[in-house]
């Protein structure tokens, strides 16, 4: 686990620090003038980001005492077998923090899904299929359809049910192009209905997208998304005429 390198690596915070351990006592000025204390400063940034990406609190004395005894080479309080116990069951503690969390965003987003998808699908100019997708024609047009073993080059934005944008290849400025069966279940199904030139705008349920286990920071687990996708260009069948 690389967070478990963190009180090995943390030498600068404690080092700007200096052996003054009391936490409310007023900090004296720190003198940056030095290519030394700039680069302890700078690791030290690194260090406090890694430490509060934690979320736990710190006996901040102890931290720094620990610290200094290593860059001394004193004889540590824990063994390593010890320590590596403790930073072990605290991690441990924290996967299941974050497994309980994740789990009930997950059935909050799952609810809010099926009430959006409910609502959404009885919208006048808004198809159901089979699978559950919701779409909508924004903009008709008669161009080829692509296949699900097709490429294709599509402008697209793609928002949660708040209407937070995730992803832009508008905002970007250039259009992206992917292989149709390389992407969620949503897009190879939706993509599909789509003539060039069209511009849908899709709903995809949770089990459509990126189910249970979301996507990255911004995509919670089970979340609805929406995407408004243009068709530019089938790829494939370009490079097949030639």
């Amino acid at each position: 686990m690389k967070r478990t390198i963190i009180a090995s690596v943390c030498v600068a915070m404690l080092a700007a620090c200096s052996q003054q351990a009391e936490v409310k006592k007023e900090p004296a000025a720190l003198n940056l003038d030095s290519d030394k204390a700039k680069l302890s400063y700078a690791i030290g940034m690194d260090i406090g980001s890694s430490l509060k990406s934690l979320s736990t609190e710190f006996d901040r004395s102890v931290l720094i005492a620990a610290v200094n005894d290593r860059l001394d080479g004193k004889e540590m309080k824990l063994k390593d077998e010890a320590a590596g116990k403790v930073k072990q069951a605290f991690f441990k503690k924290q996967a299941e923090k974050k497994a309980i969390e994740q789990k009930a965003a997950g059935d909050k987003n799952k609810v809010a899904g099926e009430k959006f998808l409910a609502e959404n699908g009885k919208k006048k100019g808004v198809t159901v299929t089979a699978s559950g997708l919701q779409y909508e024609v924004l903009r008709a047009a008669d161009g080829a359809k692509p296949a699900a073993t097709d490429t294709v080059k599509v402008h697209y934005r793609g928002t949660l049910l708040d209407g937070t944008v995730f992803d832009s290849s508008y905002k970007r400025g250039q259009p992206i192009t992917f292989p149709l069966n390389g992407v969620i279940k949503g897009w190879t199904e939706g993509v599909q209905l789509m003539h060039v030139g069209s511009k849908y705008k899709f709903v995809i349920p949770s089990d459509l997208a990126y189910g249970a286990r979301g996507a990255g920071a911004t995509i919670a687990p089970n979340s609805t998304l929406i995407f408004e996708v243009e068709l530019l260009d089938i790829e494939t069948k370009k490079d097949k005429a030639k």
